[in-house]
């Protein structure tokens, strides 16, 4: 019988996969010019507004603020890249 000791200590990932993703967030910090706490608040206020519409797989979700072009071509401006797979829509408009 095996014991899954991340589940009795509340720890569903494994700890590079954690640690990957900390070092992701202090880069996108460096960044975008804003901390890791904000990123987070970001993140889990998207994952609330869209799980009220839609079903959604939490252990794929990536979610990165980094820079790009702006439309004009002419700054380099923060942009939101979302990744956000979908298992199921709720009451699609019925």
């Amino acid at each position: 019988m095996l014991i899954d000791f991340a589940k009795i200590f509340g720890r569903s990932k494994p700890s590079k996969d954690v640690a990957k993703e900390r070092l992701q967030l202090v880069l996108i910090h460096d960044r975008a010019n804003v901390s890791p706490e904000f990123l987070e608040m970001v993140k889990g206020e998207i994952i609330k507004v869209i799980q009220h519409y839609m079903e959604i797989d939490e252990s794929a979700l990536d979610i990165q603020l980094t820079r790009t072009k702006s439309e004009e071509g002419d700054r380099v401006v923060p942009a939101l890249i979302a990744n956000i797979p979908i298992k199921n829509v709720k009451n699609a408009g019925k």
